[in-house]
């Protein structure tokens, strides 16, 4: 009988214990890129590291959902579910969404909680303002335009979190030195 050994071969430095990281806030704050240079740092670490990018996910997981409130509700959970599993298998989940509603993320953080998965609520606090200027996908220019209704933190609701485990105020630092904060969030935390 062989005998498998669970320890990696030497040389190997693959770390797997898992949390969710959800970067919310208004689009064009910077999420998605903060995400991507974490996710880098980290897999260069030996973690194992997943990006769930809202767009993408929105085209294979919740295609057909529109933006009433329901929607992204339901949106969120599903993110959250995937991003729950992945998490509790060892996987550093980076979740840049803007789940605007306070009870959607809630119901995340509940589900992780439940499960004993670790997550972590990073707020991307960039002013509205500043988003605007950004307009990464162009959508406040569509939005001023008349092209385009229901903007999230512009004609459509965002609810802040009132207790983040980390707000950022990307306006006021590099991207570099945004995912340092959340990465030595995750060491604070025992996750990294």
């Amino acid at each position: 009988m062989t005998e498998l050994s669970t320890f990696p071969a030497s040389g190997e430095n693959h770390v797997t214990s898992g949390a969710t990281v959800w970067l919310t806030g208004l689009p064009s704050a910077g999420k998605t890129t903060i995400a991507y240079e974490l996710a880098g740092r980290l897999r260069a670490e030996g973690h194992r590291v997943e990006v769930l990018d809202g767009d993408e996910i929105r085209e294979f997981i919740s295609a057909g959902l529109g933006f009433s409130r329901e929607d992204r509700h339901t949106n969120v959970q599903r993110i959250g579910f995937v991003a729950e599993l992945l998490a509790r298998n060892g996987v550093k989940a980076l979740v840049p969404v803007i789940a605007p509603y306070a009870d959607s993320r809630e119901a995340v953080r509940k589900r992780h909680q439940e499960g004993g998965t670790p997550y972590l609520e990073v707020h991307v606090a960039t002013p509205v303002d500043v988003c605007s200027v950004r307009d990464v996908k162009g959508l406040y220019a569509k939005q001023a335009a008349g092209e385009l209704s229901g903007l999230t933190g512009v004609d459509d609701p965002y609810e802040a979190p009132e207790s983040p485990d980390l707000r950022i105020e990307s306006q006021n630092q590099t991207v570099q030195e945004s995912a340092g904060a959340v990465r030595a969030l995750l060491t604070e935390r025992g996750l990294a």
